[in-house]
């Protein structure tokens, strides 16, 4: 028997012993039985809803309305009339590719601007933007470490970070999450082995919406004459007084860390990667970093629809704060109902700790028959046995939307612990 986490399955044919096909590789046929398994077990597929419109605080799937908080659109820039003229804008004037590489024939001006209002705002001395939030991080560990190198990352560290330290053939160590006395004890044995070590963290854990205790690690860092890579997704436009991000919330000397790495796609509404630091580091990426040099340049619209979502937040200092009001609300909400949110605190992320995959499948499903729209996670992305509901809040989310959820939630959660609805578990 296969299963599809946890829920057991018909194994669909006979693996051939030497697959001589795409779709005869086990890993093929084993995604194609998890499918089978979960429709099987009733469930509808949570992945892949296609959205009707604009994704905020509501969406539209199918013809219906939700609240949603399935989309990281934290401060509702993406679908602001000034982002969507930016974008369109810009295909205007330069089309809608960038049609090359940026070191070949790629270059265009709206490049140099984001790039210049990200340092700026982030007080770097530089910064690169490319196409891809992931990529950036593979491309940039697996550039700036080799094999004489270590990489020493969170425990609960994003896909991209591991990626690139795998990419990267450095040795590569977890530390238990967020503790800062064995990430501490690590290096004091393992710094003296490497060439170069590199300690990779995120502002905030984008599963479990907790914050790294940044001021304590760049002290070891500084105290091991290591690296610092914060990975800001979850935290841009979210931390700080103005947004600026974990850097800005706790009063870290932008120096003390030598990559900030963040994406355009969540609070910026566009799609993309950068990564900021000093001016002679930021040059040496731009003319020798793989995923940048052999990669098209980021599209004329989304380089602007970037820039305009970046004045936009220097144009609104309140809404960082707003978002964060928010979030705490439905944290408070949430408990009151006696529902798990984990590590969560400070941030806009949220998770409902299920610990059965069935149990997250089936609550997602339950509240999205009341007009609710969260997605179910499950391993790898994280723990095994710690499969959750994530809910991404954002600062256009009414009170009264936050308050209801919380009330289905709570009720739906002791539901299923009065009864246990819910199978192989």
């Amino acid at each position: 028997m296969a299963q599809w986490r946890g829920v057991e399955a018909r194994v669909l044919t006979t693996t051939p012993a030497h697959p001589t096909g795409a779709a005869d590789l086990p890993e093929v046929r084993e995604l194609a039985e998890r499918k089978a398994a979960m429709s099987d077990a009733g469930f509808t597929m949570p992945y892949f809803q296609v959205h009707d419109g604009v994704a905020g605080a509501t969406t539209h799937i199918g013809g219906r309305e939700f609240i949603n908080f399935s989309s990281y659109n934290y401060l509702g820039f993406a679908g602001d009339p000034a982002v969507n003229r930016a974008a369109m804008d810009a295909v205007l004037s330069y089309g809608t590719s960038a049609s090359a590489s940026r070191v070949a024939s790629g270059e265009r001006p709206l490049h140099a601007e984001l790039e210049h209002a990200l340092a700026d705002f982030l007080g770097c001395g530089g910064a690169l933007a490319t196409v891809s939030g992931h990529s950036i991080n593979v491309s940039l560990i697996g550039h700036l470490f080799g094999p004489e190198d270590l990489v020493v990352h969170d425990s609960l560290a994003h896909d991209s970070i591991i990626t690139g330290a795998r990419l990267s053939g450095a040795r590569r160590l977890a530390f238990p999450h967020s503790d800062l006395t064995a990430l501490d004890a690590l290096l004091a044995v393992e710094r003296p082995k490497a060439r170069r070590v590199l300690i990779a963290v995120e502002g905030v854990y984008s599963m479990d919406g907790d914050l790294a205790p940044l001021p304590g690690i760049v002290a070891i860092k500084k105290r091991h004459g290591a690296m610092l890579l914060v990975d800001e997704a979850h935290s841009l436009g979210v931390l700080g007084a103005t947004g600026a991000g974990a850097g800005e919330h706790f009063g870290v000397e932008r120096g003390d860390v030598d990559l900030w790495m963040g994406t355009l796609s969540k609070t910026l509404a566009s799609c993309g990667g950068y990564v900021a630091g000093d001016a002679a580091l930021i040059d040496y990426l731009k003319f020798t970093m793989p995923g940048f040099v052999y990669s098209v340049g980021l599209s004329p619209a989304n380089a602007a629809a970037a820039i305009a979502a970046l004045h936009l937040l220097q144009s609104k200092p309140d809404l960082p704060r707003r978002l964060r009001e928010r979030a705490d609300f439905f944290r408070e909400n949430c408990r009151m109902k006696g529902v798990d949110i984990g590590l969560s605190a400070g941030s806009a992320v949220v998770p409902c700790i299920t610990g059965s995959s069935i149990r997250a499948l089936r609550l997602a499903q339950t509240l999205g028959a009341e007009g609710v729209n969260v997605q179910p996670i499950f391993y790898p992305a994280v723990e095994e046995g710690r499969a959750r509901l994530r809910f991404f809040i954002t600062a256009a989310h009414t009170e009264e939307q936050l308050s209801r959820t919380a009330v289905l939630l709570g009720r739906e959660v002791a539901l299923f612990n009065e009864h246990r609805v819910e199978v192989g578990s």
